[in-house]
């Protein structure tokens, strides 16, 4: 075979030196939040990932963990949003979920092992709403094992995945709402059991899923969630949010579009409406005068409706803690 001739090699050389052709990058989103629908079987850090290439940017976060089984409301943060999750991560919930009454689980929802089984059919109505009524209000809440909480600075569900026995101690929770809406017999692999739709008003930290188990174990038959989804996270809720796959529809060429920092704001935090005096001194890091703003964070707005900073009360005067727009 005859030998390639130098100009093809050298044709051919230049060929594969060639760039490949960049696929454009999205526009990067603005500031802001997003609400997102959380499908089931994603984790929080799932969905965040997701927005960071949705987003074109990795300044990301959420603000409160759902678990994989559960659906529903997610607020993300983008950009210098996420300054701003400190806010929303305290603020009271809205969930639906329903409860099987009859078997436990070492998880306390449908995710683990079943570790009590037992007939539930004799549970009576009257029962169940007095304990549920006992769980409701300001109660001491001993989270579930396979949580988030830390100890010792590895997660718990860390440590029992590791095969360790994690106790974690009571911790006060307000549940201003457990109201049941239904309750149906069924079968769980031939045991009969029943299954209870409840809707739960509480505050942040609470367990539903540890509701769940408390309310089984009080009536001596053991329960566990099958199905939880979030409605709503402060002034944030499923009317608001979108799916991942709405969100993967955004053009190319466009931003993802976001909620903007000052309506953001405005959900979550009482509002000090600015003079242009004293959104230029907040943006310079100096005090303004308080009018009867709580002595807790307010969101302070300008007069072009930009967010400025979020301020709190020190002293007489109220001063920033986040500035948002710096002079």
């Amino acid at each position: 075979m005859p030998p390639t001739p130098p100009s093809s090699r050298r044709a051919a050389d230049s060929r594969a030196a060639e760039p490949r052709p960049v696929e454009p990058r999205r526009p990067t989103a603005d500031d802001g939040f997003l609400v997102v629908d959380k499908p089931a079987g994603w984790t929080s850090h799932d969905v965040v990932a997701r927005v960071r290439r949705l987003a074109s940017t990795r300044k990301v976060g959420h603000a409160g963990t759902l678990d994989p089984m559960a659906t529903g409301v997610l607020v993300i943060g983008v950009g210098r949003a996420t300054r701003l999750l400190t806010y929303v991560t305290g603020a009271d919930k809205d969930y639906r979920a329903t409860v099987r009454l009859g078997v436990a689980t070492t998880t306390d929802d449908a995710e683990g092992e079943a570790v009590v089984r037992v007939d539930a059919s004799h549970v009576e109505r009257g029962d169940l709403d007095a304990h549920v009524a006992a769980l409701t209000g300001d109660i001491l809440q001993v989270p579930s094992a396979v949580s988030a909480i830390k100890v010792d600075g590895q997660r718990a569900y860390a440590r029992v995945r590791a095969g360790e026995e994690v106790a974690l101690a009571a911790r006060p929770v307000h549940v201003a709402r457990f109201a049941v809406l239904d309750v149906r017999a069924g079968q769980d692999d031939g045991l009969p059991v029943l299954d209870v739709d409840v809707e739960v008003t509480c505050s942040s930290g609470t367990y539903v899923r540890a509701l769940a188990r408390d309310l089984g174990s009080a009536l001596g038959v053991g329960g566990h969630l099958t199905a939880l989804r979030r409605s709503r996270v402060g002034g944030f809720g499923l009317v608001q949010a979108r799916t991942l796959d709405d969100l993967g529809t955004t053009p190319d060429d466009q931003a993802v579009p976001v909620l903007p920092m000052a309506d953001a704001a405005r959900a979550v935090l009482p509002v000090r409406e600015l003079s242009e005096s004293d959104a230029r001194a907040l943006s310079y890091g100096q005090g303004i005068d308080p009018a009867e703003e709580p002595a807790g964070p307010v969101a302070a707005i300008g007069p072009d409706g930009r967010l400025v900073a979020v301020v709190e009360r020190r002293g007489v005067r109220l001063r920033p803690a986040v500035v948002f727009s710096p002079a």
